[in-house]
């Protein structure tokens, strides 16, 4: 996810880092549980998003069409099937390794623990 972001974020809004990256746990107060279950962020004031919340927040930082997407989450119907889908995502990630979908630390030189 993190590759993800830095790559389409032209703008550098947002600081996308892999939670396996040395120190990044320690760094922004979250426990490996919590990471290996959902992607987070935390805002400038320190409130933390997990989860589909996490990526639309995410989303809505990046702007342009992607603003738009993010949008959807404010539905709470779509909120709901968002967070379903992202949890259902989450608990069979490594089935998308076959599509090219690899987590950032898995590739050699990447600096992760």
């Amino acid at each position: 996810m993190a590759r993800w972001v830095r790559r389409r974020d032209r703008a550098g809004r947002v600081l996308a880092v892999a939670n396996q990256k040395s120190g990044a746990l320690d760094g922004y107060g979250l426990t490996r549980a919590e990471v290996d279950r959902a992607a987070w962020t935390i805002d400038a004031d320190g409130r933390k998003l997990e989860a589909a919340a996490a990526v639309n927040r995410v989303l809505k930082q990046m702007g342009g069409g992607w603003r738009l997407l993010a949008a959807l989450y404010r539905s709470r119907p779509m909120a709901a099937m968002e967070e379903a889908l992202y949890r259902w995502f989450a608990r069979n990630r490594r089935r998308f390794d076959r599509f090219g979908v690899t987590p950032e630390c898995d590739e050699p030189g990447a600096g992760c623990e």
